[in-house]
């Protein structure tokens, strides 16, 4: 890894490792205070920030003015989802790039004291990232459609850190961990007062991921290493994925953080047989606190950058677009205040495409969006490990939103040792309209485990629709040894219309150390519709799963204090007909769980469940 960094911005890295540093106790240290005794009055409190809009000079910028062509485009075939082709438009061979134009007309804008960086109707390719300054919008009007380039080395050009033959990189969280990466096909960090805006879904961001490369038969998700047995899919390159063994990373944590004694990093380090792939070794940079300045991935290396990243911003509009194809999560704000996304379409279905995912974010509304997506729909997370210095995620309100596809509707975590608090959600629909062939596995999902730990409080639902039910098929987990959880019997990967699963994804995480905690949890007014399946008409597998902390998972020093799943109300459901009659329940770990006027077909259930 290159240790070739521009002197000037270590300052700025060491600061924010330092402030890992000083949080790095599992991301529980905020005092909890009680539950709001009027929720939903906290939630209008929100919402009704957001009524004054962002205020921008009435100035346009227009791209064309310097420099910028439209282009025209052909068919071509590529990766529509990760087991599906199709054609796709992209600009025909000679296409001028509007990089440098973008770039020219958003710091014109910029030093002139803000305004709108317009993008006209038509084609546009777009070979590097767009990367917003204070007080600019960007705006893209009907029928502009922005091509970013499939080239990863692209992205590797215009960053702050010049990191040798790694390329010019910039400074990005991937999954909860601060690195220097490809940059994210739109970014900004430490600005305010910013917003990227279409007039209408016509108006696409275009992230090219399920392209091919040129000359090579992969593409952008092919990095994600991913294999289905017995299905076309996605072709990845052997020894060129993020979970493959990449040699040019160091051999031991040892090498990379000398700071550790030998006995820490060995400890970090684990018996990680994939310790040098980029994925596992950046969790253990993460987790021996190495500054970010030092994890340096970029060219030779296979972290997919994000669609849309911003990192330390204050006054954020996303609004009115549909953004499509990218190469990792669709929107990823990190550390961000005062957030507002409204009428977006996120539309991308490769491997970890969630759609919208606020991290370590304060004060957030999220309305009248659409999602379908590869994985998550919305996923609010908030650092992993000692990487929570922009603190919880808090003071959140969805509403209004429209869910297809994905892997859990609305999801909090797994990402969130920084913790997360005061959520509300409303009248969302989680229509699944592809669920005879790509059903939504989960509706509401809450995950963590004893690595991210942190603690989940005070979430609130109300007014939940989804009429074509969830997946009827379970996924199982897999439990830890010494658990007592029998194989087959946890159906917390899919199948479930509430899933509270503190043991995800434990087996990739060899510091388990954090025991999470998750209580205060009140839902009411879910409505599952039945859809024809094999052997029946069902809504679900199984209406709720309570998977609690698992103590055999836990590989710290003595006895930690694993609480209880506790103080949660489900209320006011019809969950349909679930698939698993029998066991329309599953709790472990959990306490005082009460049910209250909650409908299983014909069945009325008012009960109080703990295990």
């Amino acid at each position: 890894m290159s240790n070739h960094i521009n002197q000037q911005r270590r300052l700025v890295l060491r600061g924010a490792a330092g402030a890992a540093a000083l949080l790095a106790g599992g991301g529980t240290a905020l005092a909890a205070g009680p539950a709001n005794a009027n929720p939903w009055a906290e939630a209008d409190r929100i919402i009704r920030y957001f009524a004054k809009p962002l205020n921008f000079r009435k100035q346009d910028f227009v791209i064309t003015a310097y420099g910028a062509s439209s282009c025209d485009v052909v068919q071509a075939e590529a990766w529509i989802s990760f087991t599906d082709r199709g054609q796709v438009s992209t600009p025909a061979p000679g296409a001028k790039d509007c990089y440098p134009a973008i770039a020219a007309a958003i710091a014109a804008c910029h030093k002139a004291g803000g305004g709108r960086v317009l993008i006209p109707a038509g084609n546009w390719l777009c070979a590097g990232p767009i990367v917003l300054l204070s007080n600019v919008n960007v705006h893209l009007a009907a029928g502009a459609h922005v091509y970013f380039s499939n080239n990863p080395a692209d992205y590797a050009k215009y960053g702050e850190f010049d990191c040798g033959a790694n390329g010019k990189l910039t400074l990005s969280r991937w999954e909860g961990n601060d690195c220097l990466n490809y940059s994210p096909l739109v970014y900004a960090r430490g600005q305010k007062n910013i917003a990227l805006t279409g007039e209408d879904w016509t108006s696409i961001l275009d992230g090219q991921a399920g392209l091919p490369f040129q000359g090579d038969p992969d593409c952008w998700w092919s990095w994600k290493g991913r294999v289905r047995k017995g299905i076309d899919h996605v072709p990845h390159t052997d020894g060129k994925t993020e979970v493959a063994i990449n040699p040019i990373n160091p051999a031991s944590l040892a090498e990379a953080a000398p700071h550790l004694s030998a006995e820490e990093a060995n400890r970090i380090q684990g018996g990680d047989k994939d310790f040098q792939s980029d994925v596992h070794l950046l969790r253990a940079l993460g987790e021996a606190r190495v500054p970010a300045e030092k994890r340096v991935f970029g060219i030779g290396h296979y972290l997919r950058p994000h669609g849309v990243q911003f990192i330390d911003c204050a006054g954020v509009l996303c609004a009115g677009y549909q953004l499509n194809h990218t190469p990792f999560w669709q929107h990823n704000p990190v550390g961000c205040r005062d957030l507002h996304a409204k009428g977006v379409f996120a539309n991308s279905m490769g491997p970890n495409s969630d759609g919208f995912d606020p991290e370590s974010c304060h004060r957030v509304l999220i309305e009248g969006c659409q999602f379908n997506t590869g994985d998550d729909c919305i996923a609010i997370d908030s650092g992993k490990g000692p990487d929570i210095q922009y603190g919880p995620s808090q003071d959140i309100v969805i509403q209004d939103c429209t869910m297809q596809s994905g892997h859990g509707a609305l999801t909090l975590g797994s990402i969130m040792s920084g913790g997360i608090q005061n959520v509300y959600a409303q009248r969302l629909l989680f229509e699944n309209k592809h669920w005879k062939t790509d059903p939504l596995s989960i509706a509401i999902r809450l995950k963590t485990n004893m690595s991210r730990g942190g603690f989940l409080r005070n979430f609130y639902v109300r007014d939940i629709k989804i009429p074509n039910g969830i997946a009827t098929k379970p996924s199982f987990y897999k439990p830890a040894k010494g658990s007592g959880i029998p194989a087959n019997t946890v159906a917390s990967g899919a199948g479930a219309v509430i899933t509270f699963d503190c043991d995800y994804d434990a087996a990739n995480d060899t510091m388990r150390i954090r025991p999470p905690e998750v209580h205060n949890v009140h839902i009411s007014g879910v409505v599952v519709g039945n859809v024809q399946a094999q052997g029946g008409s069902y809504s679900c597998y199984q209406p709720l799963v309570v998977l609690g902390p698992v103590a055999a998972n836990y590989n710290g020093a003595g006895t930690p204090d694993i609480r209880p799943v506790a103080n949660v109300t489900i209320s006011d459901c019809d969950f349909g007909t679930p698939v698993n009659g029998k066991q329309p329940f599953y709790l472990y770990n959990a306490r005082d769980i009460k049910l209250k006027n909650v409908k299983l077909g014909a069945q009325i259930v008012n009960q109080t469940l703990s295990s």
